[in-house]
């Protein structure tokens, strides 16, 4: 069973997104909303990704993702419920060797920037960089899912490419 433990954070100094090593571009969408049990569907790029999550218990949960072929993600992106989330990842690695995943929202909160780094245990010490803001982990406002849910538009904004 696989886990995923990360920490997210907002971005208190955007200027950092200038020292990414490497950008993506991603679009998704949930086929499931239900906490216990989202199902996403995710075009990073050229590649199509499902992946399953469970609960959140504090920064850890179960995830399980699977590469699947890129037209069956084109079309599992028409079935979603909500909004398209529709974002660019920048990566960075900090001086301490973590990855850190900064993503700047397009849809459906344009602007939106924030930072996760995913570590090997619960526990794991960070030392946080001068460009952390306020830590959100256990904010559900912050979930990918609850923002692709929590949307009024109506419509799919992302450009499904």
């Amino acid at each position: 069973m696989a886990l995923e433990i990360e920490r997210k954070f907002l971005v208190s100094d955007p200027d950092i997104l200038n020292r990414a090593t490497r950008k993506i571009h991603i679009v998704q969408g949930y086929l499931s909303l239900l906490p216990e049990a989202t199902v996403r569907v995710r075009i990073k790029d050229q590649s199509g990704y499902l992946t399953v999550k469970g609960l959140n218990s504090g920064a850890t949960r179960h995830e399980w993702e699977y590469e699947i072929p890129l037209a069956d993600a084109r079309q599992m992106l028409s079935l979603s419920q909500g909004t398209i989330v529709d974002k660019v990842r920048h990566i960075l690695t900090d001086n301490n060797g973590l990855t850190w995943e900064i993503d700047v929202f397009a849809s459906p909160h344009p602007g939106l920037i924030l930072a996760e780094v995913e570590l090997p245990s619960a526990d794991t010490p960070v030392e946080l960089p001068e460009w952390i803001g306020r830590e959100v982990t256990s904010d559900p406002q912050y979930f990918n899912s609850t923002m692709a849910a929590s949307t009024k538009e109506t419509t799919k904004t992302a450009k499904i490419f």
